[in-house]
């Protein structure tokens, strides 16, 4: 998997002001429920905070990746955020975070899932990158280096 594949610059979005996981997750949900015909947003939403209640998807370092199966879906979807202000997330380290990366998976798709998480948390493990991308002021920018790192 490359993360072109995922990715496009339309679902990166940097530095946005919202404040709470909660905020986040129904903001992104909406997103990318408005790229995608058959997708909406509630179940997309449900899903995701689903998942964080079996346990936070806070990396630690400042980075998340909630994550999450639904149906109608069918393609992975990707989307990369920064936060304008670091917010609570429950991560492991106990630290807010401000960059995300969104995935959603069809639901028979568990390989695939599981494959494309392990590369995203090795990826934003990278601390130049985090760096980086927490620089980075356009959503094309933060687009061109996710893509190209």
């Amino acid at each position: 998997m490359q993360l072109e594949d995922i990715l496009i610059s339309e679902r990166c979005f940097c530095k946005v002001p919202w404040r709470s996981k909660r905020r986040i997750l129904t903001n992104i949900s909406e997103l990318i429920s408005d790229q995608f015909e058959g997708l909406e947003p509630e179940p997309m939403y449900d899903s995701l905070m689903a998942r964080e209640q079996l346990g936070s998807t806070g990396l630690g370092n400042g980075i998340a990746i909630p994550h999450c199966r639904v149906a109608n879906c069918t393609e992975i979807i990707g989307s990369l955020i920064t936060l304008e202000e670091p917010t609570e997330y429950d991560a492991i380290d106990g630290k807010p975070v401000d960059i995300l990366f969104v995935l959603i998976v069809p639901e028979q798709k568990s390989d695939e899932h599981v494959t494309a998480l392990a590369k995203l948390a090795e990826l934003l493990s990278d601390q130049d990158l985090c760096f980086t991308l927490r620089q980075t002021l356009s959503d094309e920018d933060l687009y061109n280096i996710a893509i190209t790192y």
